[in-house]
């Protein structure tokens, strides 16, 4: 039976990388208000699936939201949800 690494993998974000995540959620937030899409949901598809054709072109979007990593999105999300 196999079992994996004894050690926890660590992950952190430098504060300015959460800065910059967080900008790059908000603008692309904003794109797909623009554009009439449920934001929440665009988004939650476009993490679970890794495609970003989830989201829109407008503004950049798109660009923006490929220049961060999903597990980076996903340490800022959560970081703020539990206030940490």
């Amino acid at each position: 039976m196999a079992h994996g690494p004894k050690n926890t993998v660590s992950f952190s974000l430098a504060k300015d990388g959460e800065e910059r995540v967080k900008s790059i959620l908000q603008s692309v937030h904003l794109a797909l208000e623009e554009k009439g899409y449920n934001p929440i949901n665009q988004l939650v598809g476009y993490m679970i699936s890794g495609d970003p054709a989830y989201i829109t072109s407008h503004n950049e979007a798109r660009s923006l939201i490929c220049k961060v990593d999903r597990d980076e999105i996903m340490e800022v999300l959560i970081r703020d949800y539990l206030g940490k």
